[in-house]
């Protein structure tokens, strides 16, 4: 399980990345803009655009991705049970690598879900 809470670790990257938003403005830009477009509701709701995001984040081991999509799902209402769904896909498609961080997004939104969501 992971030793660090989620809350931490997407608020210290974004510290982080500050001196860079403003070095290299025109690539963070882009970046923001591509996000923007890319999990905007379309023919694919945003909330199902963002549990792919975090089962890519999962698959690929990225602990910044699990807390930030994560939080992203609890606003757009995603309940535990379409996560833990995910999860299982992402589980199937990325081994046992993707269990591990299914634990470490399990407990992510256990600590960042208000208790009245957690259902």
């Amino acid at each position: 399980m992971s030793s660090f809470d989620h809350q931490t670790l997407t608020r210290d990257i974004n510290h982080a990345l500050r001196p860079f938003r403003q070095s290299q403005s025109a690539a963070m830009q882009g970046f923001a803009q591509l996000a923007q477009a890319s999990m905007a509701e379309g023919a694919i709701s945003a909330k199902n655009k963002e549990l792919i995001a975090l089962a890519i984040g999962v698959t690929q081991r990225c602990s910044g991705c699990i807390g930030f999509h994560t939080k992203a799902l609890q606003k757009l209402g995603a309940t535990r049970q379409e996560l833990e769904e995910m999860l299982g896909i992402a589980v199937y498609m990325g081994g046992g690598p993707a269990l591990m961080y299914a634990a470490e997004t399990l407990d992510a939104w256990d600590k960042l879900n208000p208790p009245t969501q957690s259902a």
